[in-house]
């Protein structure tokens, strides 16, 4: 990969349009550094091979960003011309141009998330929300007959092959499918279960899934890349734990924890008076995974991970009632900004 050719290129670009085709080119899913990463183990020094690659992968990011960050307002075409919309300023208040809303804190909790990951080298996915029992369960190690489906209230489209997805690592059995190892993914979506609405539950609710596979990986990579992320989202004095727990998809499995942002460790209705809250699970690809999506067990190791998101945007925005994340209430403005 000439990187000095790339540089000059990027360098060039006088549209955000001609950047983003770019930015697809060399980091999208089908991209140019996804191909070089899938001949690694092909190299007389895969090691090598592969810290030079993610070494250029992050100077493109980084020149793509500067790049981007470079352009003025006046270099993009408007969204209302693009839509043949008329363009509406907003009304004044006070001199000012009036604040017209907000993004939701699900959606700016879910950015810096796919920021951090990016940083650490995963990629982004996604897939559908009407899922077969193939994807959403049996690849996943659970058969018909499994007892974990019972924790698992699935929300049926035609019973029993078509449902809504009850995890996003019905993304993961997709992407295990698909690609071949070595690999890093992310992907956050929405997820629904039959489940009674409460305080810290919703039959709708957002998981944020990763997968990462490669020849030595262990469960400290997995408890190392959850330490950044509790560090980098709510700073170095959080306190978190790790506990080991059941998933039929990995052995050895473990759950993750958050001290109750909002009794601190006390015990109240949110944390169900534990003190901590669940905030995702994680753990080993199971053998049977991976053998299932054609990749041999003996070679490749793996983690794979969930969290729940809507818990982590309640923790950093110190909401204490996940339904007003769903509400649909325009009169709830949380402090977000």
């Amino acid at each position: 990969m000439d990187l000095d050719q790339i540089k000059k290129q990027i360098t060039n670009i006088t549209t955000s349009a001609e950047l983003e085709k770019i930015r697809i080119e060399l980091l999208g899913r089908h991209g140019l550094l996804n191909k070089l990463f899938a001949d690694i183990e092909n190299q007389p020094d895969p090691k090598a091979y592969g810290q030079l690659l993610n070494q250029q992968k992050k100077e493109i990011e980084k020149l793509i960003k500067d790049k981007q960050s470079s352009f003025k307002p006046d270099n993009q075409v408007p969204l209302s011309k693009k839509r043949g919309l008329p363009a509406v300023a907003p009304k004044m208040a006070f001199g000012h141009l009036a604040k017209v809303g907000h993004l939701h804190p699900i959606t700016i909790t879910e950015r810096q998330i796919n920021e951090i990951f990016r940083n650490l080298g995963f990629s982004l996915y996604d897939g559908p929300e009407i899922e077969t029992d193939e994807f959403c369960f049996q690849r996943l190690n659970v058969p018909r007959n499994h007892p974990a489906r019972e924790m698992q209230d699935s929300i049926y489209i035609h019973e029993p092959e078509y449902l809504l997805r009850t995890q996003t690592s019905s993304i993961e059995a997709r992407l295990l499918a698909q690609e071949k190892p070595p690999f890093k993914a992310a992907f956050p979506g929405r997820t629904y279960r039959n489940e009674k609405v409460t305080k810290s539950n919703h039959f709708i609710f957002h998981q944020y899934q990763g997968v990462a596979i490669d020849k030595n990986i262990t469960l400290k990579d997995a408890i190392g890349t959850f330490n950044t992320l509790f560090e980098e989202l709510y700073g170095n004095n959080v306190h978190a734990r790790y506990r080991c727990k059941y998933y039929p998809e990995v052995e050895p499995g473990m759950g993750f924890d958050l001290e109750c942002f909002s009794c601190h460790g006390v015990g109240c209705s949110i944390c169900k008076g534990a003190g901590w809250i669940e905030m995702g699970g994680a753990g080993i690809i199971h053998p049977k995974v991976l053998t299932m999506a054609g990749i041999d067990p003996k070679i490749w190791r793996g983690f794979a991970f969930a969290l729940g998101l809507d818990r982590w945007v309640m923790a950093k925005f110190n909401i204490t009632d996940i339904r007003t994340l769903l509400g649909g209430n325009l009169a709830y403005k949380p402090n977000v900004l």
